[in-house]
């Protein structure tokens, strides 16, 4: 753990952030530091967080971890709560992407990293704070899916699926904190610009960029929307591609764009 300072003490919220080097998350992280945020910061590449931390304003814990450690994850929530308290807020939004496909033995590893951080990461974020959140009786247990969840998407296999758990994941927190006080967010982002979709070499309609993207998202998250797409149009989209036909869906998207092969990202 480290701690950034940047200015005096923040008397703003307490948000919990993972996959915070970069892409929406490091966006996340600009939004709420200049909204007088005291954040908690996880990544796996502890260069980029420390470039990112300096540039904001206010003070901060970074946690260079990887959400797949669960134990090293557990152990950054514990000391971010016994630093700063319970967070008001906490984003699960690490995640991966690469394109997999079921043929090729090789991308059997690409499906147990992206499984693994994109599902069980978002899991291991949010277990440490459930029962202070209950406690507290407020909060928002905040997890980042897509709108790649919806359907499953040729050369997505991992990415969609891991998506789709997500979605189905925090419906389930949801119903179970029902009552409790504590609200469970479910983001669903379209195209957003970031290093994850900049290898797209495929149209991506209603393309957002990060920082809109982010404010966006963080009015959702106040709003304690439980199911929310970014950009709203995606919304329609999403809605459209739930309602398609088997068929149609298979005709239409068996020769989409896919992304390429390779470390996911």
């Amino acid at each position: 753990m480290s701690e950034r300072r940047g200015g005096p003490p923040s008397s703003g919220p307490l948000v919990f952030l993972t996959g915070a080097s970069s892409g929406i998350g490091a966006a996340l992280a600009r939004h709420y530091a200049h909204q007088g945020a005291t954040l908690g910061l996880v990544a796996r590449r502890a260069d980029k967080l420390a470039e990112l931390t300096a540039g904001l304003p206010g003070t901060h814990r970074c946690y260079p971890v990887d959400v797949a450690d669960g134990p090293a994850l557990a152990a950054a929530a514990a000391d971010f709560m016994a630093g700063c308290g319970v967070p008001d807020i906490v984003i699960a939004n690490a995640g991966v992407s690469v394109g997999t496909l079921t043929e090729f033995a090789e991308d059997l590893d690409a499906f147990d990293k992206v499984l693994r951080t994109n599902v069980l990461g978002m899991v291991a974020t949010f277990q440490p704070f459930v029962a202070p959140l209950r406690e507290r009786g407020s909060g928002r247990l905040v997890g980042v899916a897509s709108v790649a969840g919806v359907r499953g998407l040729p050369g997505a296999g991992a990415y969609s699926a891991s998506k789709a758990a997500a979605i189905r994941y925090l419906e389930s927190l949801r119903v179970e904190l029902h009552g409790s006080g504590v609200k469970v967010v479910t983001l669903a982002p379209g195209y957003i610009a970031t290093p994850m979709t900049a290898v797209n070499d495929y149209p991506m309609p209603f393309l957002l960029e990060a920082n809109e993207a982010a404010r966006r998202l963080a009015r959702a998250i106040q709003a304690g929307r439980r199911f929310a797409v970014v950009p709203w149009q995606m919304g329609w989209v999403a809605r459209l591609l739930a309602i398609l036909p088997r068929p149609v869906f298979d005709a239409l998207f068996a020769r989409a764009g896919r992304k390429p092969r390779g470390l996911p990202l």
